[in-house]
């Protein structure tokens, strides 16, 4: 499974890049507001810090002002993935942008129905929402898991990008479920390592190391 970190945050992108761990970077117009800097100038940065899919989304709603606004951000750098709604005015942007070559992640998906469109409008990515299901009560992997089995029953090359997740539960049943991506803030990431016993279970060795003196 591929991870990619969902913020514009570039201190954080750069410190979780040089992990390894990191294949990508979500944005989206809230993050980048929260830079408090110019939109191009902070996309621009965040595609120095990776060599994986950094999306940038347009804030047009109209299928030509997608369009035209896709193009733009596509010349920002050559790993520029364009971010679109899942609207029908975005799906026809989706095949215009794909068939020029330009990667789509195709945003704020809640149906499988929807997940198939994107699919045939030749998104690189979709991007179903787990955790807004979540708090209306519907179940998100369930959500996963029929896009996966869609996608392979027609052999997609759509890559399905978990986001809107919140807990080290939320990427662990993504992967279980075919998930191809998960996007998550830095916090859930470096989450993703804790555990109580790994915790407890080094202390004991340290002090046994203290205990018999023991030096490296």
């Amino acid at each position: 499974m591929k991870f990619f970190v969902d913020t514009a945050d570039t201190k954080d992108i750069a410190e979780l890049a040089a992990t390894g761990l990191i294949d990508g970077v979500t944005t989206n117009p809230s993050l980048i507001a929260k830079a408090g800097r110019p939109f191009a100038e902070v996309i621009q940065e965040i595609c120095g810090l990776t060599t994986g899919p950094v999306s940038a989304e347009v804030v047009a709603t109209d299928a030509e002002g997608m369009v035209r606004e896709g193009r733009k951000l596509a010349k920002i750098a050559e790993n520029v993935a364009v971010k679109l709604p899942l609207t029908w005015d975005g799906l026809k942007a989706c095949r215009t942008l794909s068939d020029e070559g330009t990667a789509v992640n195709v945003t704020l998906c809640f149906s499988a129905n929807q997940a198939l469109l994107a699919a045939k409008a030749g998104a690189a990515f979709i991007s179903p929402f787990i955790g807004r299901l979540d708090d209306i009560n519907l179940d998100g992997m369930e959500l996963i898991a029929d896009i996966r089995q869609i996608y392979d029953n027609y052999l997609f090359d759509t890559e399905i990008l978990a986001a809107s997740i919140r807990t080290p539960n939320h990427v662990k049943l993504s992967a279980l479920a075919g998930a191809d991506v998960a996007t998550m803030p830095p916090s859930v990431i470096k989450s993703l390592v804790n555990h109580p016993l790994t915790d407890k279970g080094l202390e004991a060795f340290l002090a046994d190391a203290k205990k018999a003196d023991i030096k490296v």
